[in-house]
Formats: C-alpha cells, sequence, structure tokens
C-alpha cells in the first residue's frame, strides 16, 4: 500500500495521548520560549570569544570529532551518564557503597572530556543553538557540582545524604541530556547539513555554467538539478564543483574564500578540499558533498561522485 493511501485520521485515544492536540506541548513551548531568549547575548559572546581564544590547537578538530566523521561529544558524555546511572541504582541495593563511589569516581573523570568537546562545538553554533546550548552546560555542571558534594558526603560518612545528593545528579543531568536531544534532533547542531544532496541528485551528467560564465578564482554559486552548488574554475580552465550548503550549519560555501587548494567557509571557517570536498580542517566533521566535472563545447557538466 503507498503511503499516500493511508488514512490520516488519528486513533481515538491520540487525544488523551498528546498533551496538548492543537500545538506543541508545554515543554517545547518552554524550549521554543529559550531559543527566542535574547537577553543573555551579550553574555553568550563573551563566552564564545573565551572558549574560541584557548590555544587548543589540532587538538580543536580532535574535540569536535573530524576525525570521528560527527560530533565526539555524543559519544564522550555516555561514560558519565552511564556511570552515574548504575550508581543510582547501586544506592537502590544494600550493600554496594564501594561500587558506587567508584562509579560516581568514574563519571566524575570522565565528565572533563566531554565538558571540553561539548563547549568547542558549542562556540560555533548559531544564536537559537547557542541559548539552549549554554542551559544544556549549566544543568549539567550543576549536576557535577551535585555529584560533587555527594561524594564529599559519602567519604565523610554521611551516606543517606550522599545518596539523595547523587540522586538528584542524575535527575539535573537528565535535565540537559534533554537539552541535549532539543539541541541535536529539533536545532541540528552537529548534525550534517549537507547529508541530503546525494539523495536529490539524479544520477548522470547535469549542466552547471558555461565555463565563459565562470570567473577565474572566485568561487560562484550554481544551480545543478535544482541542488545549490559552487563552482570554482581554475587558471587551466579545470572547475570543482562542491554542494554550495557547509555540512556544518549550511554556509554559503560562494561566499567564502580559496586558501591552497581548499575552499573556506564564511561562517565558522571549516575548509573543504575542492578536489573532493574532504574536511580538512573542523569545525565541520562531514566532507562536503562533491562533483566530477567535464567540459563538453564550452558547457560545465557535474555529476555527484560516488
Amino acid at each position: 500500500m503507498r503511503l499516500s493511501t493511508l488514512p490520516h485520521r488519528l486513533p481515538p485515544t491520540a487525544g488523551r495521548l498528546l498533551p496538548d492536540a492543537g500545538g506543541p506541548g508545554h515543554v517545547l513551548k518552554a524550549a521554543d520560549r529559550l531559543e527566542r531568549f535574547s537577553g543573555a547575548d551579550k553574555l553568550l559572546e563573551l563566552t564564545q570569544r573565551m572558549v574560541q581564544a584557548v590555544p587548543l590547537g589540532r587538538a580543536r578538530d580532535g574535540l569536535h570529532g573530524r576525525w570521528l566523521g560527527h560530533p565526539v561529544h555524543p559519544l564522550l558524555v555516555q561514560i558519565p551518564l552511564g556511570s552515574w546511572l548504575s550508581a543510582a541504582v547501586l544506592d537502590a541495593v544494600p550493600g554496594h557503597r564501594r561500587a558506587a563511589r567508584i562509579l560516581i569516581a568514574t563519571g566524575l573523570l570522565a565528565a572533563a572530556p566531554a565538558a571540553a568537546s561539548g563547549w568547542v562545538d558549542w562556540a560555533e553554533l548559531n544564536r537559537r543553538q547557542m541559548r539552549v546550548g549554554i542551559v544544556h552546560a549549566g544543568a549539567n555542571l550543576t549536576g557535577v557540582a551535585l555529584y560533587v558534594t555527594s561524594m564529599t558526603a559519602r567519604l565523610r560518612g554521611h551516606e543517606i545524604s550522599g545518596r539523595m545528593y547523587g540522586w538528584a545528579g542524575l535527575g539535573v543531568v537528565g535535565i540537559g541530556g534533554a537539552l541535549g536531544g532539543h539541541l541535536a534532533y529539533r536545532l541540528a547542531a552537529g548534525a550534517n547539513h549537507a547529508e541530503a544532496v546525494p539523495q536529490l541528485v539524479e544520477p548522470g551528467w547535469h549542466y552547471v555554467a558555461d565555463l565563459s560564465d565562470l570567473p577565474l578564482g572566485r568561487p560562484t554559486r550554481r544551480d545543478l538539478d535544482g541542488v545549490a552548488v559552487v563552482a570554482v574554475r581554475r587558471p587551466d580552465d579545470r572547475v570543482h564543483v562542491l554542494a554550495e550548503h557547509c555540512s556544518h550549519l549550511a554556509g554559503p560555501l560562494s561566499e567564502g574564500t580559496l586558501e591552497d587548494g581548499c575552499l573556506r567557509c564564511p561562517w565558522h571557517g571549516s575548509t573543504f578540499r575542492l578536489t573532493d570536498g574532504w574536511n580538512v580542517t573542523g569545525p565541520a566533521t562531514a566532507p562536503q558533498p562533491a562533483f566530477d566535472t567535464r567540459i563538453t563545447d564550452g558547457r560545465v557538466e557535474a555529476r555527484l561522485r560516488t
């Protein structure tokens, strides 16, 4: 059965399952208000400059996850979250004090690299994403503080209060995790913004432009089969074609600059090799879709490289 023939009516129970059948639920409304709140934007800009000024060198790309092909932050947060969740379970079972302490300590140690990767990613987001991200970070920092308090109480022999602080910490980092999910799935922070290009371009060769219409050494936006691309004509009349929208946050590469055989995004500085679209430097973690090109009777044609 084709999808278009399926009924579009909601089941009778839908009204009881959905918080508000006429619009988004309360949680989503709160997150949307947070996205639009501009009262702390100056503080965000200051914090952003401070994070970007940290002399991390090549380690910055490593923290972004360029080596992994997608952000490394979601991977790193699994360790503290898993450790703290396990500790919470053991706290509910008698006779596991030592194991719970080890798990909490493991989570605290693992929280540092997870936070570092999150901050370098946050500093390269757009404004709406940054507003949600700073609250996400604040919740996680509060959770870490609660776990430090929990560990301190346990070491001083206050086991019951230590457990209470631990459970409170888990609840707070859970809220932080929900905001992280909103960032990733609602606001597409860290997503590959060029992923759809191979799905949109039909196989085969497509007209891009007449060679004479492409300026030498300057990125130029063109349309290929309804998909925006950027074309660069070299002095030897070779033409390189990449997808127009940067894989990091969809920045317009046709407004970027050429540097050592690469194209630098004007928004956040990611560089992509013209020959194959490889992301040479971050914050982009995914390469740019690249096209094979040919020139026929003065017409530049391209096809998606597979």
